[in-house]
């Protein structure tokens, strides 16, 4: 399969799990994350507003604050399929932008260079045991994550784990996959 098929594939299987469903393994993934060294040693935090069919990301920026951590959300550019973070301190700096997603306000957030940032939780909707992803086909992540040199974990659900995913040479694997069951150390610097 391409990987445009095995997108629509994983969307459309994201969109079928029932709502407590997913709310329960977010949970799980969250304690499994907060157990991790990568979470407690992070001062910054880059991470998404999850959409409905995602694992749930408020409750992870919630105990970041909790924890006296900074949090920074991406701010897509569509023209160029470029991304930036800004830092978050509450939710009603945000606001809904093209595809209903939530970035933050320009005017209300200050950026955050890559340097700034300890660890990213990288989004996607099909994710290998090898740390390959695939996203939602902007490539902004790709790009993104050219310049960074922190760490980066991945969320999923045992629904969007595949033996394997096609890759390109300018796809970058995330160091970790969370799942409701395990954490998988993917790069052996961690």
């Amino acid at each position: 399969m391409d990987k445009k098929s095995i997108r629509q594939e994983a969307i459309k299987k994201l969109n079928e799990i029932q709502h407590h469903i997913r709310q329960e393994q977010s949970k799980q993934i969250a304690q499994q994350l907060y157990g991790t060294n990568i979470w407690k040693e992070a001062k910054t935090i880059g991470i998404t507003v999850s959409t409905k069919i995602e694992i749930d990301t408020t409750a992870l920026i919630e105990q970041a604050w909790k924890e006296g951590k900074k949090v920074a959300v991406p701010k897509c550019n569509p023209v160029d399929h470029t991304m930036t973070f800004r830092f978050l301190t509450n939710f009603k700096e945000l606001e809904t932008v093209y595809q209903g997603l939530l970035e933050p306000i320009k005017e209300q957030t200050l950026e955050a260079t890559p340097s700034e940032l300890d660890l990213i939780v990288v989004p996607g909707v099909a994710f290998a045991k090898n740390g390959y992803r695939i996203g939602y086909g902007g490539g902004y992540y790709d790009r993104f994550l050219e310049g960074y040199n922190g760490k980066t974990v991945a969320l999923a659900t045992p629904l969007q784990i595949y033996a394997s995913l096609p890759n390109e040479p300018y796809d970058i694997p995330v160091q970790m996959l969370v799942t409701p069951e395990e954490v998988l150390i993917l790069d052996a610097e961690l």
